[in-house]
């Protein structure tokens, strides 16, 4: 099958999937995965890999873009420091936690800390293809809906940052402290600048724009063009991007007429680009290597989960009495929420041939994103009904999160 009718194949699909989605009401995000993995299985269809590049140059630019464009930057603004210590100091203490106890936990003879600290760096990103994605489907509350999108676009630019660094050292390179430090300082910060160049341009730009194709046209140059020229740049590209998407957000179209056209284009790419990613990462998976080292993938699933969940819960505990607060059942959700994508796995794909725990590096990666897309993704609703959040919350319960 040829590159073109393989995805022909894919989109179509991709639109049956969705529709058996909607009629058992299941995230289609998850059943995106599990239509893949059966597929997969049985090779019916031969797509096109998941690859690093195929990722960076389709998927990700787009995906970014159209999170942020339609992010609430009121909500934004209001939670930016909350967002801002989950995406950085947040993900770096889960990496280093992550770390030592897998290195701890010995998954393989040899397996020591910066082994464990390259796997840690990146998986620590929740992935904002998977998350977004998901959130968007269960009709969260928007505070919790931007906190959590929020954190998953920034912490998947910081945390491409850490594994830039990371990798640099396990390669044969001298690291130290401060050297890390400034390294991901000038990955991070560059990215930050030149998105928010690309971001003030196109807003200006915007704001003087009534014809709606050329409105599009302007917003998919800015979304492709930052993540471009960062990377060019050995910035980060997801940074740029979101920080781009942000500035230059649908506030930004000042015409009606555009403003609709730009949004109802952003909603079908990320719509079109979303089904096709997840069924790359169901296609991408063996199950049967993945069946085959389920002790391995449940160690380190049980470990960035829970990793996951104590940061969550540590981090809100200590504001409690601020403004920063949340109902102590979000604290919930954003723990369980922190699903992994394909991220994850292109860059455990990425690894270089000779690193000598690539393979087990790889079956951990994979495991875990199966795992908490499947078993994360398909549990989030029932806990959302659970905890009486959102479409399930009673009429007390909206009126407490108004009042925080």
């Amino acid at each position: 099958m040829s590159f073109e009718s393989s995805f022909v194949a894919l989109f179509v699909v991709a639109t049956l999937v969705t529709l058996a989605a909607r009629r058992l009401r299941m995230p289609y995000t998850v059943a995106l995965v599990l239509a893949g993995l059966v597929i997969g299985a049985t090779h019916v269809l031969q797509p096109p890999h998941l690859t690093k590049a195929l990722l960076y140059s389709v998927f990700l630019p787009g995906l970014i873009f159209e999170a942020s464009f339609h992010l609430d930057t009121v909500q934004f603004r209001r939670n930016v420091l909350t967002i801002g210590a989950l995406a950085v100091p947040g993900m770096l203490l889960s990496g280093l936690l992550i770390a030592l106890l897998l290195g701890a936990a010995h998954v393989a003879p040899g397996f020591g800390f910066l082994d464990a600290l390259l796997f840690a760096a990146l998986i620590v990103a929740t992935d904002p293809i998977a998350v977004t994605a998901l959130f968007k489907t269960l009709g969260a509350p928007e505070r919790l809906a931007t906190l959590v999108e929020g954190e998953s676009i920034f912490n998947d630019g910081a945390a491409v940052a850490f594994y830039t660094v990371v990798l640099a050292a396990a390669a044969g390179g001298h690291m130290t402290l401060g050297g890390a430090v400034r390294d991901f300082v000038m990955i991070a910060g560059l990215g930050l600048m030149l998105g928010a160049a690309v971001g003030a341009l196109t807003s200006r730009f915007l704001r003087k724009v009534d014809d709606p194709m050329i409105a599009i046209t302007v917003t998919v140059i800015a979304a492709y063009a930052s993540f471009i020229a960062a990377e060019s740049l050995h910035a980060s590209g997801v940074i740029a991007t979101a920080t781009a998407g942000l500035l230059a957000g649908e506030r930004e179209v000042r015409v009606e007429n555009a403003r609709r056209a730009v949004g109802s284009f952003w909603a079908y790419v990320a719509f079109a680009l979303n089904s096709v990613v997840f069924l790359l990462i169901g296609l991408e998976v063996s199950v049967a290597k993945l069946l085959g080292s389920w002790r391995l993938i449940a160690i380190a699933w049980l470990v960035v989960t829970g990793v996951r969940m104590l940061l969550v819960s540590s981090m809100f505990g200590a504001l409690r009495s601020t403004r920063a607060r949340v109902p102590w059942s979000w604290t919930v959700v954003l723990g369980w929420g922190g699903l992994r994508g394909a991220l994850s796995m292109v860059l455990a794909l990425s690894l270089p041939p000779d690193f000598a725990y690539k393979s087990i590096v790889e079956t951990m990666t994979f495991g875990v994103v199966v795992v908490s897309i499947l078993v994360q993704g398909l549990t989030m609703t029932p806990l959302l009904r659970w905890l009486r959040i959102g479409p399930h919350a009673s009429d007390a319960t909206r009126a407490k999160v108004v009042a925080l």
